[in-house]
């Protein structure tokens, strides 16, 4: 029998040799209850020496780390900041908008004050808080269960906050894109209340800096082909602008500040 210490070692090198891991079979491996795995598990994410997810781990590195919300602000901020003057050009007075939770979209708010008659829902709290000086503006939040680290509502409340509700935009902020994988993130509530947010919006934007490109979260949004338009930097794959072209996908670029 391995002492604590020797599994969880054997459970870092099997992550990190497989790309993830699953608590039943882990448990079966290693002749002990899913409590004691999932408490593994746990441990090693504190350490940063797995990344935590649902029914298992996955391999920790810079794809699959999640930033917290004031290390994501200060990453690429300048482009961030273009990307959203693009973005608020595509809004018209009057329209109804829904802004992700995220650092970018945080920007696009920013940009909006001066509208007019928007109804604008949102499930960012960093979000709302610059939406309210807009005093044109109607504002809705989902509520639901924050995340501190993200500052976002996400749960069934959130999401019974949009049943019966259509918006004519939607600005979606995502944490990886991947031709195969498609839009992903790091949460899995998150994911949830996103795809409900598609859904219920005529228009699905999706606007990232060029950093996300293939990068994969572990839970999908959506397909990359099954948005409208992606409004991003100048550093873009030309994969993607290809893959892209090809999907029939509105790409707007952005000039890198660095290019």
């Amino acid at each position: 029998m391995l002492t604590v210490i020797e599994r969880r070692q054997k459970i870092v090198e099997e992550t990190n040799e497989l790309g993830k891991v699953d608590v039943f079979e882990l448990a079966k491996k290693y002749l002990v209850s899913t409590v004691t795995i999932r408490n593994d598990l746990n441990g090693l994410d504190k350490k940063g020496l797995i990344v935590r997810s649902r029914g298992g781990a996955v391999i920790y590195n810079r794809t699959t780390k999640e930033l917290s919300i004031k290390e994501k602000h200060c990453e690429h901020l300048v482009v961030k900041q273009k990307l959203a003057i693009v973005a608020a050009s595509l809004v018209n007075d009057g329209e109804s908008i829904i802004l992700d939770s995220g650092t970018t979209t945080e920007e696009i708010a920013k940009q909006l004050q001066n509208y007019k008659n928007l109804i604008v829902m949102t499930n960012g709290l960093n979000v709302a808080s610059e939406l309210v000086v807009g005093e044109e503006n109607e504002v809705m939040v989902t509520g639901g269960t924050l995340r501190q680290k993200s500052l976002s509502f996400s749960g069934p409340q959130a999401e019974a906050s949009l049943e019966n509700l259509y918006f004519d935009k939607l600005f979606l902020g995502v944490d990886g894109v991947d031709e195969k994988a498609g839009l992903t993130t790091y949460f899995a509530q998150e994911a949830n209340l996103n795809r409900m947010m598609c859904k219920i919006s005529r228009e699905v934007i999706v606007i990232t800096d060029s950093s996300k490109f293939k990068r994969k979260g572990f839970y999908v949004i959506r397909s990359l082909d099954a948005i409208d338009t992606l409004i991003t930097d100048s550093r873009i794959p030309q994969s993607y602008k290809d893959y892209l072209e090809n999907k029939d996908v509105k790409l707007i670029i952005v000039p890198h500040p660095d290019d």
